[in-house]
């Protein structure tokens, strides 16, 4: 925390003097910091790739330094970081950084939104998300840039889960929404930096994690301390952002801006694939994790208790109430559909 503020207190002080220090070539190179909400080893995968092809392409004209989770500030403060434009850009959930926007429940895992990770970008290109995002956060001094698509939401824990009974008593590191609706079966939500999480395991200070599917289980290692994998997710797909500083984005020449949105479509791609792929080998290959599932028909209490939680949250304001109608009407459209859209 000492290396934080001292970065906060002097990060603009850094800047301007380098900005007289520096060759001229680099005195006309715009750089940004960016933090993303991943831990090294899982940022290998959701973000530098992205941000190596953007540097890469951009050379002299833009380079874009990359923190990892809570390397500059916690990942709770982040939002209000690149609001003040200590950091320039973020990949988060808006739940996860504490987004003061009436869309931030919705960030990360609400439950049972999705079903598959494709439907997180047809809700935002094809529904209406994308509009109500960018009214969000334009509002205060941020700009939503693109929203994609991460894993599904499962439980990896020490003990077994055979039955919503197991649930009980739980420490469950997991997001805050998450953490809210789950709380009604027993869980008790506990929040820590990522970086903790293994060692909180270890120690018996967490008896799970809900914060991912089996695919990070094995990347970030949290495989190596957990024991079991519950096939029932409470969401079929985490859905996360890119976000600027909007004087930081303004400043931009459009064919920067361009770039940026490419390199965060390539991203989004990216993630389709690894996670889709992942989720199925690692269920099928993987040997650190032994599968368990909740019957079907006690699991449809869960189901069932999403909904009344939708509801709840839709009489909080009229935006949460768009954002709801907007799932209900999409998921019903999937259903009607039929296969491959929704399997009864």
């Amino acid at each position: 925390m000492t290396t934080r503020r001292k970065f906060l207190a002097t990060a603009g002080v850094g800047a301007a003097a380098a900005g007289l220090a520096t060759p001229a070539i680099a005195q006309n190179t715009i750089r940004w910091r960016m933090q993303t909400y991943a831990g090294a080893a899982l940022a290998e995968h959701v973000i530098t790739p992205a941000i190596n092809m953007f540097n890469q392409i951009a050379g002299d004209r833009m380079q874009i330094e990359l923190f990892y989770a809570d390397q500059l500030v916690p990942t709770g403060e982040l939002f209000r970081a690149m609001q003040r434009g200590t950091i320039d850009a973020v990949q988060s959930d808006d739940d996860s950084m504490a987004s003061p926007t009436e869309v931030t429940v919705f960030g990360g895992y609400f439950p049972f939104a999705s079903r598959y990770s494709l439907d997180v970008p047809v809700l935002f290109n094809q529904y209406g998300l994308n509009e109500i995002w960018d009214e969000a956060y334009s509002a205060v001094g941020v700009k939503h840039i693109s929203a994609g698509a991460w894993d599904p939401c499962h439980f990896a824990t020490v003990d077994p889960i055979r039955s919503l009974a197991d649930l009980q008593g739980k420490r469950v590191f997991t997001f805050p929404t998450a953490g809210r609706f789950l709380q009604q079966f027993g869980v008790v939500p506990v929040t820590l930096p990522w970086e903790d999480i293994e060692v909180a395991v270890q120690t018996g200070e967490l008896d799970g994690i809900a914060w991912s599917g089996i695919t990070e289980d094995y990347t970030v290692g949290w495989a190596n301390v957990t024991n079991y994998f519950l096939t029932n997710n409470i969401s079929g797909a985490w859905a996360g952002s890119f976000f600027a500083n909007m004087d930081r984005w303004n400043e931009l020449p459009e064919d920067l801006q361009t770039l940026f949105r490419v390199c965060c479509d390539q991203s989004h791609y990216y993630r389709q694939w690894w996670y889709w792929g992942g989720e199925a080998a690692l269920r099928v290959h993987g040997t650190d994790m032994e599968l368990t599932s909740i019957p079907d028909e006690e699991w449809a209490t869960v189901e069932a208790a999403a909904q009344e939680f939708w509801e709840e949250i839709a009489a909080e304001s009229e935006t949460k109430r768009r954002v709801v109608e907007i799932f209900r009407q999409y998921n019903a459209d999937m259903q009607a559909a039929g296969r491959p859209y929704r399997y009864t």
